[in-house]
């Protein structure tokens, strides 16, 4: 019972620090919105509003799980090549097996949360750290997709059903010639499932009491091994989505895309508000960061900045959102 009450009180003394980050990352966005705005009138058009929001879709669902590893205080630099061997998997079952595309889906799911999982195993059961862990899972998911597909990518042109998952849209008639992409809702849905999680569930206590203090959870009785195991597999079962919508999208599994999304979805979290440090964070923050991290994309494209110069901008705002969450808890 004290242990309970000591997380709970943790929780609203960190509520105050984490909102404060969310409002500062969503005013960043709408200052980001309106600069572009007057740069360019292009960039209002209803057309780049739903590209900003399609290139949102996969980066969020990814950093979405991704969330729930940083409140532990780990890392897992393997989602974006998970996410790629998922989509692989995908294709394997729906094209080169000819299964019906629901079975082609859930192997996606199913190769990201098992990826996960493995993640999970190899740090908290053989306690290897989180960075050396997941840059492995990288390689290996990475290796795997290469061998599994023939060096080739796996095209879908005989499924058309499969490319409607994200690009077809079961709500076209809410705005009239600009149909909202089924992945742009997929993204939402996936994250009011993440907040349900993360908010209302043991899993989601458990996370935030390990980020905040493993020792003491792990002296509470609680089996912090089983459960980080889970936390983890939770992250590559995100990655799995993300690699169905991004095979979806794109009407094909490229087994050399994915490397660099993982660094877009750390990202995100991090501009979102989660703590580096464990036992911080929300998924409305997350979500908020990955909008930031997409205007940002597509703002700096439309004026014609070149791409490396988008990727040391990103790289400068992460940097400074760490810094203020070290002051914020160097002032807590």
């Amino acid at each position: 019972m004290e242990t309970q009450a000591a997380q709970k009180k943790t929780a609203s003394s960190l509520f105050h620090s984490d909102a404060s980050q969310r409002i500062l990352a969503f005013g960043g966005l709408i200052v980001l919105f309106i600069a572009f705005s007057f740069a360019s009138p292009y960039f209002t058009k209803i057309d780049n509003i739903m590209g900003i929001l399609l290139a949102t879709a996969v980066n969020a669902v990814l950093a979405l799980g991704v969330t729930f590893v940083i409140i532990t205080a780990g890392i897992d630099l393997s989602v974006g090549t998970v996410m790629t061997l998922s989509a692989v998997m995908a294709g394997v079952f729906i094209t080169f097996w000819k299964l019906p595309v629901p079975l082609g889906v859930l192997a996606g799911l199913a190769t990201g949360a098992l990826c996960g999982l493995t993640n999970g195993v190899f740090i908290s059961r053989m306690r290897i750290p989180p960075f050396i862990a997941t840059l492995g899972m990288m390689y290996i998911a990475k290796g795997l997709s290469l061998v599994i597909s023939g060096l080739a990518p796996i095209y879908f042109n005989d499924t058309p059903a499969f490319n409607k998952i994200a690009m077809g849209s079961v709500v076209g008639g809410v705005i009239p010639g600009f149909p909202v992409p089924n992945a742009v809702l997929i993204m939402f849905g996936a994250a009011i499932v993440a907040a349900l999680i993360l908010n209302r569930t043991v899993l989601g206590r458990y996370d935030y009491a390990i980020g905040s203090n493993e020792e003491a959870t792990r002296l509470s009785g609680v089996n912090v091994a089983t459960w980080k195991t889970l936390i983890y597999g939770l992250c590559g079962l995100f990655a799995g989505l993300g690699g169905v919508l991004m095979a979806s999208r794109l009407n094909s599994a490229q087994p050399a895309l994915g490397a660099g999304y993982e660094l877009d979805a750390i990202a995100a979290v991090v501009i979102g508000g989660t703590s580096l440090s464990g036992g911080e964070g929300s998924i409305l923050g997350t979500v908020i960061g990955a909008f930031v991290i997409s205007t940002l994309s597509n703002g700096l494209r439309i004026m014609s900045v070149p791409q490396e110069w988008q990727i040391v901008i990103t790289g400068l705002i992460v940097i400074g959102a760490v810094y203020l969450d070290i002051l914020r808890r160097r002032r807590e």
